[in-house]
């Protein structure tokens, strides 16, 4: 499965169709991917393995996500105040 994961990250352009939001506006699709790759990275840190599946999640939400708004959601992290559950 790792080597399934590489492949794809060496592949990668930019985010693919997701069929979990299949209108133009994408800023779920961010909000999800940004959600998803600080879960990953919390739950693998937690198991103590390697966080590189996690870069999937990283990729969606950088070429998804305006940077003002990940800025912003990572000064609510740093800050305790960030309204997502992570």
């Amino acid at each position: 499965m790792a080597e399934n994961i590489k492949t794809k990250l060496e592949r990668y352009k930019t985010a693919p169709f997701d069929s979990r939001f299949p209108n133009q506006n994408q800023t779920r699709n961010c909000w999800q991917n940004y959600l998803d790759f600080h879960r990953c990275e919390k739950a693998m840190a937690a198991k103590g393995t390697d966080a590189s599946p996690c870069q999937w999640y990283y990729r969606v939400y950088k070429s998804l996500c305006p940077t003002a708004w990940v800025t912003t959601w990572d000064e609510y992290r740093e800050e305790g105040t960030f309204p997502g559950k992570i």
